[in-house]
């Protein structure tokens, strides 16, 4: 843990741990800089020699496997994982299941199912917007957070379709639907539409994808049980118990805590990405924490650390494959170390299209896809050519783990 103490009113770093920057004081161009404590900023550290550079990106690298829970997974329970990355996005619903999978000490599709099926994960539109799963505890307050923002998406996404809905139509759809669900039920977008068109409402899947997704924003609807492996709705009020609210400074920090507990080491300028918040609430949220980070300058970057992360072990030689859409990529809107540019069309294209890869010490060093073979899930592998042979041991690891995922 990093300790901080007083001297002369300024705050001077005082103790890292070993493995983290071990070796690092003894060379002259490695420094930490003295802040005001009055300002209450974090405490920063630059690394200018190129070796140090080299290692310190790499122990970069490292902090980031060890929050992003891919090396030395501390939760058994999805929800917990949820909980703790903040968010996880969730395009992709087949796929995310294995985003929180990869996650968790014994991953086990049972065990992600059964999380969803009780409403203890949810998934919802919440931040940028975009599909993400939330631990049934969060919902209520990301969505205050989130609200303006999904209304405004959608309202401008309808505009672009042309389809003319106005503040009285997302009402009488609200109405609808919650009508509909009330005394727990659960529809799919299908079953619901079917019975817009009966109310002679139009409901072609333009029109549903704009009423389902404000009728979220609203804190209407939320996410069901699947049915024969479709998802569906439910009402909030009734699949999450009540919790007490929280005051907007309250949400803000809660999410920059869950954020950079989870993300580090991330810039501001991720957060903001991540979170969709404006400027002055993204201020407002790591302001509201500030205490709790560290800042480390690399190169012309300055990221902020979580001081949980201060004391970490190093992670054992391992390969990761990561699904589509998976958070150690799209959480941050700067991926460099993990992602080099030339190896970026690998990873993700112009329009925001995200592919499965495959982590090389943390490092994107390849791609791979799901396949089945004797019946079996399995994955097929592929790396870059400048990564050079891979260890095969790493790679059965890996193809295991994933197999594993379904069959525990």
């Amino acid at each position: 843990m990093i300790r901080t103490r007083s001297i002369d009113n300024y705050l001077i770093l005082s103790a890292f741990s070993a493995d983290f920057i071990a070796g690092f004081f003894q060379n002259s161009a490695a420094h930490a800089y003295m802040i005001n404590s009055a300002n209450r900023m974090p405490s920063k550290i630059r690394f200018r020699n190129r070796a140090t550079f080299h290692d310190m990106e790499n122990r970069l690298i490292a902090v980031r496997l060890s929050a992003q829970q891919l090396s030395d997974p501390r939760f058994d329970d999805p929800r917990a994982l949820v909980r703790w990355m903040g968010a996880v996005q969730a395009q992709d619903y087949k796929a995310v299941r294995w985003a929180v999978g990869i996650r968790l000490r014994t991953a086990s599709l049972r065990a992600v199912n059964r999380a969803l099926e009780r409403g203890e994960i949810l998934r919802t539109h919440v931040m940028r917007p975009t599909w993400h799963l939330v631990a049934a505890e969060d919902i209520r307050w990301m969505l205050r957070l989130s609200a303006r923002r999904i209304r405004s998406a959608n309202s401008s996404l309808a505009r672009s379709r042309g389809l003319g809905i106005d503040d009285g139509m997302y009402s009488r759809s609200n109405r609808l639907i919650e009508k509909m669900l009330r005394g727990n039920l659960c529809l799919t977008k299908r079953q619901i539409a079917d019975r817009f068109q009966a109310a002679g409402i139009a409901a072609d899947t333009h029109f549903m994808t704009r009423y389902l997704m404000q009728a979220e924003a609203d804190g209407i609807v939320c996410s069901g049980p699947d049915r024969a492996g479709q998802f569906t709705y439910a009402l909030l009020e009734e699949r999450v118990a009540p919790v007490p609210e929280l005051t907007r400074d309250e949400s803000l920090g809660r999410l920059a805590r869950a954020y950079f507990r989870s993300h580090s080491p991330a810039t501001a300028s991720d957060f903001a990405w991540w979170s969709g918040l404006s400027a002055s609430d993204v201020r407002a949220a790591i302001g509201s924490i500030r205490d709790e980070l560290e800042t480390l300058r690399l190169g012309d970057r300055e990221r902020l650390i979580h001081r949980s992360w201060t004391d970490f072990p190093a992670p054992a030689p391992a390969l990761h494959l990561l699904p589509p859409y998976d958070e150690y990529l799209i959480g941050y809107r700067d991926r460099e170390p993990v992602l080099r540019a030339e190896h970026a069309p690998a990873a993700h294209n112009r329009w925001g299209i995200f592919y499965p890869v495959v982590l090389a010490a943390g490092r994107v060093a390849g791609n791979w896809s799901a396949a089945r073979r004797e019946g079996r899930p399995i994955a097929e592998v592929s790396f870059f050519d400048s990564f050079g042979p891979a260890d095969p041991a790493l790679v059965e690891q890996a193809v295991g783990r994933y197999r594993a995922f379904f069959e525990r």
